[in-house]
């Protein structure tokens, strides 16, 4: 049986409305490589188009609270805390930065889509403000690596 179609193959949202309300995060991570020089223009902030962390870590939190107007039958939700941090990776060949964003919520629903879409929109906008210098950028890895809280109970990827 689909949660989201009913008995007349209609799309609908999921009925959350006989869920307790708990205490809700997710945590979720990406990565994006690039050139050397590239890195090197991002570690010195010498993008005309401004500071390209800062800037991604604007975007990555303003995405994940606007997760219900980009997906599809996700709910909106009030988030108490959505935090994105980036980190300069430099290492075994890969040159880039890695994303991750922790949200927080206390309702009946998870979090995980907004952290994914929050880490998602982080990459995607330091692609946007790096492809002058590298088009050849490439965004990967993005997955949930905890969410805690609802009746599904606590995970972390192994």
């Amino acid at each position: 049986m689909s949660t989201h179609v009913d008995a007349e193959g209609n799309v609908m949202m999921v009925d959350v409305s006989g869920k307790n309300s708990t205490e809700r995060t997710a945590v979720a991570e990406g990565r994006i490589s690039m050139s050397p020089a590239c890195l090197k223009a991002v570690r010195e902030r010498a993008f005309a188009k401004g500071d390209v962390l800062t800037v991604a870590q604007l975007a990555g939190i303003m995405g994940s609270k606007r997760t219900a107007d980009i997906i599809p039958l996700c709910h909106p939700l009030p988030l108490t805390s959505s935090k994105v941090e980036l980190f300069l990776e430099e290492s075994g060949g890969f040159y880039g930065v890695r994303a991750l964003c922790t949200v927080r919520t206390s309702g009946r629903t998870g979090v995980e889509m907004e952290a994914l879409t929050g880490a998602g929109i982080a990459l995607l906008t330091i692609y946007d403000m790096c492809k002058s210098m590298d088009k050849g950028m490439e965004i990967t890895d993005i997955r949930l690596l905890r969410k805690s809280g609802g009746k599904s109970g606590d995970y972390v990827r192994p």
